[in-house]
Order: C-alpha cells, then structure tokens, then sequence
C-alpha cells in the first residue's frame, strides 16, 4: 500500500515541480448525445453563445449539439457510440483523450483516419476499457488550434461500476477564451507559442460559479483542462480535497501538497471534497493566475448529513500493468526542440511531425522507456495517445504512485516516462498546446 505521504511526496517533487510557470451539476447526454448502448450524434456547429454575462455580443463559438454545458456519460462496460456530424467549416476528427481506445478508434486526423470533411459523418463505436474522466477533442494534423479556441471539446465520463459514495458528482470544464471588448470572440493569428485567452469559464459559463450542498456532505468534482495553452495551478481554498484519479487512472489517495495542483491542457483530476458540518460555510477552487481568480464557490446550507465512510483509494485498474520490466525496455530519446522567438521551428529529434517514419517501433507487450528531454524555455505538456504511463524516479528505480497520460516537462528539464505497449496501432505522442501541435510539434510510435 503506498502511503498519502509517499503520494504527496511524489506528486510534489514531480507534477508540481514541472509545472514551472462549475453551475454545478451532474450533466446528462441530451437526446442527440451517445446514450451508451445505441448510436447518439455529436453534431459540431458553429453555437453564438453570450459568455460574459454583460457583453453586448455573442461570441461565435463551435459546440457539440449546440451546448457547452453538457458531459457524455455511460456506464463502464457500455458500448460509446456516436456520429460525428461536422456542421463547421473546418476538417474535423475527434479524439478521446485520455482512453485507451481501439487504434481506428482514436480519432488522430491524418496518421488513424481521414478527416471527416464539412458537411460529411463519421462513426465512432468502441466500448472504452477504463472508467475514468476523459476529454472528446478536436485532433487534426495541422488544424486543432481553430476549433479547440472557438470551444469544440467536451468531457467523457466512464462511470466506475461501484463509484465512490457522494453527494453530487460534478463535472468542470475550463477553458479560456479571447474575447474583444464587446464579447465576441477574437480568433489569435496563428502561434506556435500558443494563444492564451483573457476570460475564463466553467462548462462555458462565467466563473465563479456556485456550488450549494449539505454541511458535512462530500462532493465528487471531476476537473478537466481545455484550454488551448493556458497551463495553471489549482488551489483550494477552505476546502478538505483529496485526490482519488489523475489523468483518468486511479491514484493513491492523497491531500494536494499546499493544497495545488498543477493543470495543463489535458490534464484531468477527480476529487472527493469533504465539507463542513456547519451551514453558511464557504470554500473555493482557485485558478492561480496573477493573485488568484475564483472559478468555483462552494456553500454549505440547509440540514446536516449524516456521517459518511472514511476516504478510501479506489480499486487500481487490473488492465495495467503492475510491474514494467525496464531492463527489458526499449529506450528512446525524444528531444524537445524550438524557439519561436528566433522562428527556429518547433521539433522532435531535429524533425517536424512525419507521419511516414515512427519515432519508435515495437511488438505488442515491449515495455518502453521514453527520455523527454526539453530544451526549450517553455514548460512543455506532452500526451501519449492509446497508453497510460508512469514517470520513473532519477535512478530508474521505480516510479511515482500515479498513471499519467498527459504529462508537463519543464523548461530546459529531462524526465523519463515507462510503459508496456499493449496497444497495437500508430500513437501519437504529441503537444497538448494546440498551436504547437499544429505547428508539427509531435510524433508517433508503431506498436505491431
């Protein structure tokens, strides 16, 4: 069993260190959505939307059915299901991000499919293998940056079949957008250092946003990045949090380190939150961006709720692995290079994004060990697509208590990251700053 105190250790001296620089509800599919067992339509169209409350136009935003607000949800074992319908302008194709799908399944526009031109369809259908908190984003080589900026991402959650004992179990979606003065939307000129927008919301609607439950009652927030390059802090103010999941894989249960947590573009946690027993209290999540701004307030009213289990880690996933065999692993060095400054472009292993030679290839069942090293002087997100893996100590000998598929790697820093590649097919790993990606900031490995 590791210990809160390992976890917390681990996290810190990691995720953190790496890190450098919700009206809350439970949301349910509408009727176009993936209903789990039959097909569902996620239509992506263009959906004005007023998101700052007091703006005298609406911003051109895309969304999946004409909303943001809302979370697929299905049950873990149950088939997901959609169509793509692309009512926008641009090429789309959608990834799941976090899953660890079927390789036709994974939704990398130009390396696992064609993308699904406008006006056009395409199927989705696999029974995803893990519960877990995941992401449903645009993924197009060469053309994510536009439709992730205008809000086209929405969070799949793959219930566990005995879920932890909660009150509310709420999703949040941040992101952020650039807004001119008048609310409507200002799309960036392209850059691969990444658009960072000046307003943000919570399932596309203005923060803080609140949060009423019982005294002494527990909440299961599930927190999910889609921002286009925006990399944060969390931080909870008056507030009892205790990690249960990150990036979607269960983790050992632990108190964030000075109550933060790093948060990039992908990253997703899942938290159970503990609340006074008292009514009238309040507690925050905080987006640390300059002194702080508040995304969402959390109240307690009404009776008090009788007491409720002690906190226990979930179950680990049984589909992963419990050892990784490094000396037997295949080593790669995967070099991060680029300088926009100097419009040196941004590279892996001297190259741009090629799909017709992998970074790696190996049999089914290798493990690998990937060296990222960044030489860059931006802190670098990286996702691995249709894997989930563990970042090794120094001396290779072990790993931190937690499984990550998306992982941020410091300025100028080396970090190395293990895992067994079960999963036949072509697999991107690549930038989750969706400007890099675009600006060919990625590459691929074979599993055959």
């Amino acid at each position: 069993m590791i210990t809160r105190r390992a976890a917390t250790a681990g996290i810190a001296t990691t995720l953190i260190g790496l890190a450098g620089r919700a009206a809350a509800q439970s949301t349910q599919a509408s009727p176009e959505s993936p209903t789990g067992s039959g097909k569902g339509h996620l239509a992506a169209r263009p959906t004005p939307q007023r998101l700052q409350p007091d703006a005298a136009r609406d911003a051109e935003v895309w969304a999946f059915n004409g909303a943001l607000d809302e979370a697929t949800r299905i049950k873990h074992g149950q088939e997901l299901a959609f169509i793509l319908k692309n009512e926008t302008s641009l090429p789309l194709s959608l990834h799941c991000h976090g899953v660890r799908a079927p390789n036709a399944m994974d939704g990398a526009g130009g390396l696992t499919q064609e993308p699904v031109l406008p006006g056009k369809d395409h199927e989705y259908r696999f029974t995803p293998p893990d519960p877990g908190t995941f992401l449903i984003r645009p993924c197009v080589l060469g053309g994510s940056a536009e439709p992730t900026e205008r809000g086209l991402t929405r969070m799949l959650i793959v219930e566990e079949a005995s879920p932890p004992q909660v009150d509310q179990d709420i999703a949040l979606l941040i992101d952020d957008w650039a807004l001119a003065d008048d609310g409507s939307l200002v799309l960036s000129q392209p850059t691969p250092a990444g658009r960072l927008g000046s307003f943000l919301t919570i399932n596309g609607k203005a923060t803080p946003q609140p949060i009423k439950a019982r005294p002494g009652g527990r909440l299961r927030l599930r927190l999910a990045n889609a921002c286009n390059a925006r990399i944060m802090r969390l931080r909870f103010d008056g507030l009892k949090a205790y990690v249960i999941t990150v990036d979607g894989q269960p983790s050992a249960t632990f108190e964030p380190l000075k109550a933060t947590l790093p948060f990039a573009p992908g990253n997703r946690y899942d938290l159970l939150v503990d609340l006074p027993p008292e009514g009238g209290q309040t507690g925050t999540v905080m987006a640390m961006i300059g002194n702080g701004f508040p995304l969402v307030e959390i109240m307690t009213e009404g009776d008090r709720r009788e007491p409720l289990p002690d906190i226990t880690p979930l179950p680990p996933n049984p589909k992963l692995p419990e050892i990784i065999r490094l000396q037997n692993a295949t080593r790669k060095d995967v070099t991060i290079k680029g300088d926009p400054g100097t419009k040196s472009p941004w590279g892996i292993n001297g190259a741009a994004g090629d799909v017709s030679t992998p970074l790696v290839k190996v049999k089914r069942g290798t493990p690998v060990v990937l060296t990222l090293k960044n030489e860059t002087t931006f802190v670098q997100p990286m996702h691995l697509h249709g894997h989930s893996f563990r970042l090794l100590h120094a001396l290779d000998d072990g790993w931190e208590p937690y499984w990550l598929d998306t992982l941020q790697v410091a300025e100028n820093k080396t970090v190395r990251i293990a895992f067994v590649a079960d999963n036949p097919g072509k697999w991107l790993l690549a930038s989750t700053v969706a400007e890099r990606f675009d600006a060919d900031l990625w590459s691929w490995i074979e599993v055959t």
